[in-house]
């Protein structure tokens, strides 16, 4: 059955719940952010470095599982693995607004990231064979514009969420969603071709461990120390890992992620771009509802809406960067995006608590420019490098990046933060008066200027790296044949 030759009116519908489930999702990885004031005030009293795992959990997860769930998605149908992802997410929800501990909440976060893998390459891939090849573009520009106002949202609902309900709330109002979103994914998304591709279970545990210990050095490093026997052995096993990742990935026949695909210049450019691009992205995330609530007094509710500048650029920018790139190129466009947003964030490090709300969605607006620029290009790139036949190793590589990028951004940032200013800022906001209240208050904004300093410096030299790559298309013959299935339609 060809998949390419519906209707508008049902491919929009399709095009629609698929966007709407990206957004769910990738609402989680920022609404935890707004709860990060309740939760650290909660009876679960976790320290510095629990609140950086209870967000760092989901997108762990979410990011370790996404390839072998794109390649579950290929081999037993992207629809049914989109409504189970759904129903593993709302578990999780479950778990975590049941949490009785910080280990059951970190728990429930990594259940619902497992569902979150199951949901983003699926949705990617079906769009993919939905859409016919000229509709494509524009179909992922959509797509990329929702995973992006998945983290606005995030932020707004968790905003209000926090206003009105306990942190609990926060994953309650997942439920609903949830079951309401896999209703509309039964009725208007068409079953699609599948394809005998191959799990690799030992390559997706090697993957996550490395992943966890590479993490775990960098959060726990503050408090265990950076020269401890802890924080030593969490790099050294991580990097460990990892490497025998990659030699167990070029032994087997079907591995998990081929390291051989990224001889593609610009599959490793579009790679690094989505990483760099969503590591500076979560890392404002992570600190934007602290500095609001704690330097300049918002509500929750408030800090959830501050945000909204974001939505701006990202909004509009897609729909402007694909007639930029038939003007002036792809590589002009995701160089020039992925600038603006390094400038944003070497501009966040100059805000403090003089600094008015006005000049502060300016620098968001920048960031969301350039997020809008780069993104959907980049999404693109990677997935059209790959032959029709691995779409869900390209949707779930695609996707890999974003995540992982994410939880070194919460992570580096979170680690600078307690690296620099000394305790919990709540506790020592509300403790101090007068003349102490603002030496905390500054020594808070410091910390945060060294975090966006070094975060928007390392995205401007990552963008120097995605410009070499994008420099020169390999020509068909040196790389395995990518666009030519891409553009066939889908039988």
């Amino acid at each position: 059955m060809s998949t390419t030759a519906r209707a508008p009116s049902s491919s929009r519908a399709v095009l629609l719940a698929m966007c709407a489930c990206v957004t769910v999702a990738q609402s989680m990885v920022a609404a935890i952010n707004l709860a990060i004031p309740q939760l650290a005030a909660s009876h679960l009293h976790p320290s510095p470095s629990r609140i950086l795992w209870i967000v760092d959990a989901y997108v762990i997860v979410f990011a370790g599982l996404l390839i072998p769930a794109g390649a579950l998605g290929d081999r037993f149908g992207r629809k049914g693995a989109l409504i189970g992802g759904l129903g593993v997410f709302a578990a999780g929800a479950v778990t975590s607004a049941l949490a009785v501990n910080s280990a059951m909440l970190i728990a429930g976060r990594g259940i619902s990231g497992a569902g979150a893998a199951l949901i983003m390459p699926a949705t990617m891939s079906i769009l993919m064979h939905v859409f016919p090849p000229e509709r494509r573009p524009q179909a992922m520009a959509s797509w990329t514009l929702a995973v992006g106002l998945g983290g606005l949202l995030g932020n707004v609902g968790g905003g209000l969420v926090q206003e009105y309900l306990p942190w609990q709330g926060l994953f309650w109002a997942m439920v609903p969603l949830a079951v309401v979103l896999a209703i509309l994914v039964q009725v208007v998304t068409p079953r699609t071709d599948t394809h005998p591709a191959a799990l690799d279970p030992i390559g997706s545990a090697l993957l996550i461990a490395g992943l966890v210990g590479v993490l775990y050095g960098i959060i726990e490093g503050p408090s265990l120390g950076w020269g401890s026997a802890e924080v030593i052995a969490g790099f050294a096993l991580g990097v460990l890992l990892l490497a025998v990742f990659v030699l167990h990935a070029l032994r087997v026949e079907h591995p998990l992620l081929d390291p051989r695909v990224f001889a593609s210049p610009r599959l490793r450019a579009g790679v690094l771009g989505i990483g760099a691009s969503f590591f500076g992205l979560f890392a404002l995330f992570f600190v934007n509802a602290q500095y609001l609530q704690y330097v300049k007094g918002f509500s929750a509710m408030r800090s959830g809406f501050a945000i909204v500048p974001l939505t701006v650029g990202m909004a509009l920018a897609p729909k402007v960067a694909v007639k930029l790139q038939q003007r002036y190129g792809t590589r002009s466009v995701v160089v020039g995006g992925l600038s603006l947003i390094g400038i944003g964030l070497l501009c966040m490090a100059t805000v403090d608590a003089g600094t008015s709300y006005v000049v502060y969605a300016g620098y968001l607006l920048i960031l969301s420019v350039g997020m809008g620029l780069s993104a959907p290009a980049l999404s693109f790139g990677v997935v059209s490098e790959l032959p029709r036949h691995r779409a869900g190793m390209g949707s779930g590589l695609n996707t890999a990046a974003r995540e992982i990028g994410a939880a070194l951004g919460v992570a580096v940032f979170g680690t600078i933060l307690a690296t620099r200013f000394s305790g919990e800022p709540a506790a020592e906001l509300g403790r101090a008066r007068g003349a102490e209240h603002a030496r905390v208050v500054e020594s808070f904004t410091d910390a945060m200027s060294v975090g966006f300093t070094v975060v928007g410096a390392t995205l401007l030299l990552a963008t120097v790296a995605v410009a070499v790559g994008y420099r020169n298309r390999p020509a068909p013959a040196a790389a395995e044949p990518a666009a030519q299935p891409v553009k066939e339609p889908v039988a």
